[in-house]
Formats: C-alpha cells, sequence, structure tokens
C-alpha cells in the first residue's frame, strides 16, 4: 500500500512516527511519503516537507503567511497526485488538512483522519465537512467520540498515543534532593517562545538556588534561543530531551499544547502558560468555546493546573503560581488528580490499534 501522511506540528510529527512504525509492522512493503519532521523521517517517511516551514500560530500570523500556505497547498495538492497513494492520512493541523481533506474527497481518494481537530473548542459547524470528507476519523480524546456521537458520525477512539511514549514505569521521578530541577517549555513555534520565555526567565532570576533548564523545540535552533537567554546565565538549554528532563523535574512552566498533557502524565506539577497577538486572542476569545485551555483541565473537566492567559502571563502572579506548587499540599493533590487523567485516556497501545484500523478499513 501506498500512504501519504501530512502532519504540520511537532507533537503530529511524533504521533505520526509511531503511526509509521505500526503500519510498518502491519505491512513490511508500505511506502510512505510525507509532511513532517525528523520523527517521522526515523520512522522510515520520505518527508518531502518539513514541519519548521509549516507552523504558524494565531489568525494573525496566518494571514500575514496566506501566500507561503496557499503556496503550500497548492504545491501539496501536486505531489499527491504524482505520487498516487492507496490513501492519505491526515495527523491533526486542521487549517490545512481538511482543505486537503476535502480536494482528496473530491479526486475520489480514501481519506483517513488520525487525531482529530478540537471541533469540540469552536467550529464545530465543520463536523458536517468532516462527515462528508473522512471515510475514517480516528480519536484520541475519551470525549471526543460523545462529541461526534452528537453529530451522527461514527468515530474509532483508539485512545492517547501519549501512553505509549510515557509509561508509567518511565515517570519515576529521579531528583536531586539537593538542587532541584524546574522545566521550561515555552512552546514550538517562535511566536509562542517570543511571548511566553521572558516572563519565564524574569520569575528563574529569582530563584538561583533552582537547576532552571529550557527544552528546546526541534524545529528551532540553538541560536534564537540564545537571542533570548544571552543575559540568564542561570538557564540551561537542552535538545532531544524533553522527556528525560521531565522524569526529574520538581515544577514545570509550560505553554499551553500536548506539552501539558506529557507534563502531567510524567506527574509534574505545572503553571500552563498562554500569552498571544493581542487582535488573535481578541478573535480567539469570541470562537473559542471551551472553558479551558489545557488539556489536562479539558479532560477532568475541572480547573486542575493553572492557567495563566494573556494580560494574566506576566511576572508577578507567575511567580506567585509557581510558589504555590512548592507547597507538598498542593503537589499532593496533583499526584492524585495525575492519576485519574491517565485512567481516563484508555490503555497503552493506541498507534497499533490506529494502524489495525486502517489496516481493516483498507480492506473494505
Amino acid at each position: 500500500m501506498k500512504y501519504y501522511i501530512i502532519a504540520g506540528e511537532a507533537s503530529g510529527d511524533l504521533h505520526a512516527s509511531n503511526l509509521i512504525r505500526q503500519i510498518n509492522l502491519q505491512d513490511p512493503t508500505a511506502e510512505i511519503r510525507a509532511w513532517g519532521g525528523d520523527e517521522m523521517t526515523k520512522a522510515g517517511a520520505n518527508v518531502v516537507k518539513h514541519i519548521r516551514d509549516l507552523a504558524f500560530m494565531g489568525f494573525i500570523e496566518v494571514v500575514m503567511n496566506i501566500r507561503a500556505i496557499f503556496k503550500n497547498i497548492s504545491w501539496c495538492k501536486s505531489d499527491i497526485s504524482s505520487f498516487q497513494p492507496d490513501a492519505l492520512i491526515l495527523v491533526d493541523y486542521p487549517g490545512f488538512n481538511l482543505r486537503i481533506a476535502k480536494w482528496a474527497h473530491e479526486k475520489g481518494l480514501k481519506v483517513i483522519y488520525y487525531i482529530s481537530p478540537q471541533l469540540w473548542a469552536w467550529h464545530e459547524s465543520r463536523v458536517k465537512e468532516i462527515r462528508q470528507n473522512v471515510d475514517l476519523m480516528m480519536v484520541i480524546l475519551p470525549f471526543e467520540k460523545e462529541f461526534y456521537a452528537k453529530h451522527a458520525m461514527e468515530v474509532t477512539f483508539v485512545g492517547h498515543p501519549l501512553l505509549d511514549i510515557i509509561a508509567p514505569e518511565k515517570t519515576s521521578n529521579q531528583q536531586n534532593s539537593n538542587r532541584k530541577t524546574i522545566a521550561l517549555l515555552p512552546g514550538s513555534r517562535k511566536q509562542e517562545i517570543i511571548a511566553m520565555l521572558p516572563v519565564m526567565l524574569s520569575v528563574a532570576e529569582e530563584y538561583p538556588m533552582y537547576d532552571w533548564v529550557l527544552a528546546c523545540a526541534p524545529a528551532i535552533p540553538d541560536s534564537f534561543y540564545y537571542g533570548i537567554v544571552a543575559k540568564n546565565s542561570a538557564v540551561r538549554l537542552v535538545r532531544a530531551r524533553t522527556y528525560e528532563l521531565l522524569t526529574k523535574s520538581f515544577v514545570a512552566l509550560v505553554t499551553s499544547g500536548t506539552a501539558t498533557l506529557e507534563t502531567a502524565l510524567f506527574g509534574v506539577p505545572q503553571v500552563v502558560c498562554y500569552k498571544g497577538n493581542k487582535v488573535s486572542y481578541w478573535l480567539a476569545k469570541r470562537l473559542i468555546k471551551v472553558k479551558y485551555i489545557s488539556l489536562v483541565n479539558l479532560i477532568l473537566d475541572k480547573a486542575l493546573v493553572t492557567e495563566l492567559i494573556q494580560g494574566e502571563m506576566n511576572h508577578d502572579t507567575l511567580k506567585t503560581e509557581f510558589e504555590k506548587l512548592l507547597n507538598p499540599k498542593r503537589r499532593s493533590e496533583l499526584e492524585i488528580e495525575y492519576q485519574i487523567l491517565r485512567n481516563q485516556l484508555g490503555n497503552a497501545g493506541a498507534s497499533k490499534r490506529a494502524a489495525e484500523a486502517i489496516s481493516d478499513f483498507m480492506k473494505l
């Protein structure tokens, strides 16, 4: 079988890479061409467009890069047509992938979607579009199956792929009792890092007794970080070792996104941060319908971890919330709730179940 896979962000690259490995186990002759990153390349895909050229955050940023986005869409369609895959597999990245899904469906291609767009947060009306253009939808969050059922669409819940990567035995805490580690996860896009990292660093400066470590995003060069961190010698940079960092972290300051769930699965107390372009935030606030921005709170349907959004993401507030996470009582509460969260996400094996669902679908 020939598959064309499109992932546009770091988390999609990670989950698609594990899906690719499982597809190859099911079909050793599978030929995979893809848009993605280094992880998908390692898994054996022929990556023809890298995620470093694809991630645009926020409404204003998308408008500013609209010519590049439409150029990518046009090139993608041409490349798919040349490759002639048996199926198209889309991984999250909805702004781009839903356009490709519509085009592919009209061309008679089989369209598979792995990791549903977050339509329950906004654009709920696009469920109709997915129902028309997607042949197999696989979801990873427990409440998504019910969400789609409400719209008369049957989907396959495969469980969360992070459970394949972050097994309980890998999360045992290895903190150095003499000098505790604080993780800084300022996001995977340059716009996020520029907005979030300086505030995080301002707090780090006041606590030299801790070991502050910044996890670099795969597609962002060290030189970009050094332009921001240069004046703060107390912060170390690590690359391709985020999970190793989380296994020994005492607290984490995390930009909203998949990293909030990863941090929780490692059992690390966290403050969730978000700060974006003012106009983009103003628009998002009027369009997005969810109560929370972190996956942890969304899945548990409660405000477990503190979310500092836009104006609240400042030095004084972040410092206050950081200090709360040093309290043993608060840490114990988070530990109990994190285990409940893990239980709700299903069992390990999501990537394998997704590959099996694809295999079964392709036999129809």
